[in-house]
């Protein structure tokens, strides 16, 4: 059963994550972003940037991993056998460059009832080591509660 109370509760931070050129590569080309400033450091400088800029999409490695307390957390009651992942939301403030040392904070931002479940929302702010912030990605999940015996 899904705990309203947890509603509004910030974890703790995530372990940093540092976005190395290689991991760029590796989820560019996963997710079909062919822009040359995913793969290359010349084409990266030529736009500015002092590295390869992940795709917008490449925040979502630093989401999961912070929203693993959430999930973790037995206070708040979610079972991720019954989860559905509904939607996913991308703010960027600066773009995630390889080199970035990126920290990630968590909060469950809204529980809400419905039917026969809860959709939970969660929010992860990422920001650079020196406070920068660089995205903010908001997840919703739906959790289904226990299943009719028909």
């Amino acid at each position: 059963m899904i705990n309203p109370d947890r509603q509004g509760h910030q974890y703790p931070p995530a372990a940093p994550y540092q976005v190395s050129r290689e991991a760029i590569r590796e989820f560019a080309q996963a997710v079909k972003a062919s822009h040359p400033a995913h793969h290359e450091l010349e084409a990266a400088q030529a736009l500015g940037h002092r590295d390869l800029v992940a795709p917008p999409s490449f925040a979502v490695i630093i989401a999961q991993r912070a929203e693993a307390a959430v999930v973790n957390d037995a206070e708040a009651g979610i079972d991720f056998s019954r989860v559905v992942h509904a939607e996913e939301r991308f703010t960027h403030q600066h773009p995630i460059l390889a080199g970035d040392t990126l920290a990630a904070q968590v909060t469950l931002e809204r529980i809400r009832s419905m039917g026969a479940g809860a959709m939970v929302t969660t929010r992860v702010e990422i920001s650079a080591a020196d406070g920068e912030p660089r995205a903010t990605v908001t997840s919703s999940l739906l959790v289904r509660t226990e299943e009719d015996p028909a």
